[in-house]
């Protein structure tokens, strides 16, 4: 039987960043734009629910990635609880549907805060947590992880979570969408350039796999600085510092690109994937502390 700690790890804490990153900026873009104080309530409810998505997509890709024979002892980055014998796939999935269900209850105060906007966006969201790695077209194997990431943890999540405060939909929102879609791609970007070997092998057709290894690490920079390019729109409507503070990001983002052009796919990947993570957190960070 897993131990708790197990499971703790099997929720993959390390990417949930990509599920607080986007609640807070989305947030603090309603706030600023529309000239209303932050609703502490409905932030709580719609970081609660973005959180269990993120897990509910871990665990579920855990448990379905050891099905398919995606994950093997070639593994470079951290055990899964599947893979390790710790916990069945049937676990693992039933877990899965239990954090799909906890997201959804969590929604239920959005539904009656902003109506059937809510409910448009929540049964995709709810969907591709399966679907991402299920389903009959699972989007991680097609090469479809980046475009699912920066859909739905960067415009979706920033755009939603904006609209949640506001109750309108903000352009500000769409390009703070942008901006931490890029940066949360960069985590899956990496992730797929340490595996590449292992997904070639299992015949798991990331962008990696499909268009090599220089590729993926031109989209790895390119990701990170669009993310600070994109920034340009707030200096031109009058909010410079959103554009300025976050660029403080930037020397982490230069030493990961130098990092990933000079080091083999790799467990050193994982140093680098951690460093994403703290990437995308202060650039979210940094966005929210310009936009007060």
């Amino acid at each position: 039987m897993a131990s708790l700690r197990e499971w703790i790890l099997a929720a993959r804490p390390k990417t949930l960043g990509a599920a607080i990153a986007p609640v807070f900026a989305g947030f603090h873009i309603g706030a600023a734009l529309g000239g209303t104080p932050l609703d502490w309530r409905l932030l709580a409810f719609t970081l609660g629910s973005t959180l269990a998505l993120q897990i509910a997509t871990n665990l579920f890709n855990d448990a379905l990635d050891y099905r398919q024979g995606k994950d093997t002892s070639a593994r470079l980055g951290p055990v899964r609880i599947t893979a390790s014998g710790a916990a069945s796939a049937d676990a693992v999935m039933l877990a899965g549907w239990l954090s799909l269900a906890l997201a959804a209850a969590l929604s239920l105060p959005l539904i009656e805060a902003r109506g059937l906007p809510i409910v448009i966006i929540g049964i995709p969201s709810l969907y591709f947590c399966y679907g991402y790695t299920g389903g009959p077209a699972p989007l991680a194997y097609r090469g479809l992880g980046e475009l699912f990431v920066i859909l739905f943890f960067g415009l979706i999540a920033v755009t939603g979570s904006a609209f949640v405060q506001t109750g309108e939909w903000l352009v500000g929102g769409v390009v703070g969408g942008v901006q931490i879609g890029c940066l949360s791609t960069v985590l899956i970007a990496i992730n797929n350039l340490r595996d590449l070997a292992e997904d070639t092998a299992t015949g798991k057709r990331t962008l990696a796999v499909r268009f090599g290894p220089t590729f993926a690490r031109a989209e790895i920079s390119l990701l990170i600085l669009a993310a600070h390019a994109a920034g340009l729109y707030w200096w031109e409507n009058g909010r410079p510092l959103a554009l300025t503070l976050p660029l403080a990001c930037l020397p982490p983002g230069l030493f990961l690109i130098l990092r990933l052009w000079t080091t083999e796919p790799g467990p050193a990947y994982n140093k680098l994937l951690a460093l994403s993570g703290l990437q995308l957190l202060l650039f979210a960070a940094l966005l929210c502390v310009a936009l007060r």
